[in-house]
């Protein structure tokens, strides 16, 4: 069963050692990054994703400072782990954290559009593309 679990000093370095595909390099921040990132925005919440006990990715979401609204930095899942359907599993357990704030309605993603398989996995859950595009990243709307 795929579970969103706390960045501790337990499994620190079994986050650290996850990687994409040497094909999808470039299209997503490492883990390592991403974790200094939440260190000094506190504002991110970075989580492992685990299938049972087995650490298969990370994500990392916010409510971004700039807009105030709810922003998935990051989506990885390790290269061993891919297309197994944790992605997707992930991306529902933390979209499922994100709607339980009332007070928003919307969350945004930045993707590359080269990564074929990220832009299905973000449609077929309802984002969008908005139009928005910040350097390689096009932004992907969710309303709800």
């Amino acid at each position: 069963m795929i579970q969103l679990k706390e960045i501790t000093a337990e499994n620190f370095w079994d986050i650290i050692d996850l990687e994409v595909s040497e094909d999808q390099n470039g299209l997503v921040t490492s883990n390592a990054v991403s974790i200094a990132q939440a260190k000094v925005q506190p504002e991110c919440r970075p989580l492992a994703v685990y299938n049972d006990d087995i650490p298969v990715g990370f994500v990392m979401y916010c409510i971004d400072r700039d807009d105030g609204e709810y922003w998935i930095y990051r989506l990885m899942i390790d290269k061993r782990y891919q297309s197994k359907g944790y992605g997707r599993a992930a991306m529902n357990l933390m979209l499922d954290e994100i709607k339980k704030d009332t007070g928003r309605h919307r969350v945004f993603l930045g993707v590359d559009p080269l990564g074929i398989a990220s832009v299905k996995l973000y449609e077929s859950l309802g984002f969008s593309y908005n139009g928005q595009i910040f350097g390689k990243e096009h932004i992907m709307v969710l309303e709800y």
